[in-house]
């Protein structure tokens, strides 16, 4: 028997049963669920009766019908080499957390496919936003990110941000954050030691930006600095950290940028005798917990994951809602000061005038 007051069907009801016990179309009961669209108080509440005869939950799939959105948005995050996984899980969990909070899941994409993952992803209705990691300077992703019809955030900044939204942190400034804190304490000669050098080949926007803002403000504040790449592995890293006193024994400030790094620097350094930060000042950029957990506990920029994957959401979540967003986002980065970083020592040879350089 269908039609209004319709038999109740055994096991899980539907909204087609609901539809059919109330008598109207499953359009009808779409738009008294979303409320997007006005219906009489006569329908609505028989509607209403029927679901609450029948015991009807709206599951994701409803919700989508009633929405016309799948309550999932993906998150872009090629597994690439150089890339640091513990901490860009950091950030996925931040999206996952934060997205469940906007009542939707998120689909994690790690395949390297570049825009035809992308138009793979946009051209079906798998999601409803496109959360896209690993940001290049010139990323080939973006000319179709500006043409998708699904809202788009990059959690990085490309040099070209037009027609885009991009959330990160400043990490330009936190570069020159890092140099200044040493020059403040004396330091005159100072190496940088960053990210894999496969990050700095691929043109990676957060990578170059940190350089960049460590020659600069060496520059401003007559400090010599090298910057160079730094492996992941241990063995790597030690001869990295051989080479750069072998060449320049007079560093007497390091910054490193390169999370998996952190430990074995600081066993490199204690193995060649230079103590931390008796001879050597310390400072990284990574989140906060590496710096927590190093010995010394180091000073440090914190990468703040947690908050730039909630920003990523909120920002996805607005151009769903067709809300005004800015076109970059960049969080002002904080200097927390530990023990890993001390007055320059006294014997530290006064720098040679000339520019800041780059191995």
């Amino acid at each position: 028997m269908s039609g209004r007051g319709g038999r109740v069907p055994s096991g899980q009801p539907t909204i087609s049963d609901v539809a059919r016990h109330a008598g109207v179309a499953v359009s009808t009961v779409s738009y008294v669920l979303s409320g997007k669209r006005a219906i009489s108080e006569l329908t609505r509440s028989r509607v209403l009766a029927s679901i609450r005869l029948l015991g009807y939950h709206p599951n994701a799939g409803a919700r989508a019908l009633a929405s016309r959105r799948a309550n999932v948005i993906a998150l872009v995050l090629p597994l690439r080499s150089g890339i640091q996984v513990p901490v860009v899980m950091q950030f996925a969990t931040a999206v996952v957390t934060s997205a469940r909070r906007h009542d939707h899941d998120v689909l994690l994409l790690t395949s390297d496919e570049g825009p035809e993952g992308l138009h793979r992803i946009a051209a079906g209705a798998l999601v409803d936003g496109v959360l896209v990691m690993d940001v290049e300077l010139d990323d080939v992703r973006v000319p179709l990110l500006r043409e998708l019809g699904r809202p788009s955030v990059l959690i990085g900044v490309p040099a070209d941000t037009r027609a885009l939204t991009c959330v990160d942190l400043d990490f330009h400034r936190a570069g020159q954050l890092c140099v200044e804190h040493l020059a403040g304490l004396g330091h005159r000669r100072i190496a940088l030691l960053g990210a894999p050098a496969a990050v700095y080949d691929r043109g990676t926007g957060f990578a170059h930006r940190t350089r960049a803002g460590v020659l600069a403000a060496a520059a401003r504040h007559g400090v010599d600095a090298v910057a160079l790449p730094c492996a992941e592995n241990a063995a790597d890293v030690q001869h990295r950290v051989v080479g750069l006193f072998a060449r320049h024994p007079d560093v007497s400030g390091l910054i490193v940028q390169n999370e998996a790094a952190v430990g074995p620097v600081q066993a490199t350094l204690a193995a060649l005798g230079r103590r931390v930060p008796q001879d050597v000042s310390v400072v990284a950029v990574c989140p906060d917990q590496f710096a927590e957990h190093a010995n010394p506990r180091l000073t440090c920029v914190p990468v703040p994951a947690e908050e730039i994957g909630r920003q990523a959401v909120s920002l996805v979540m607005r151009k769903l809602h067709d809300e005004p967003v800015p076109e970059v986002t960049l969080l002002a980065p904080q200097l927390t000061v530990r023990e890993s970083t001390a007055t320059a020592p006294a014997r530290q040879p006064v720098a040679v005038d000339g520019p800041a350089v780059c191995g």
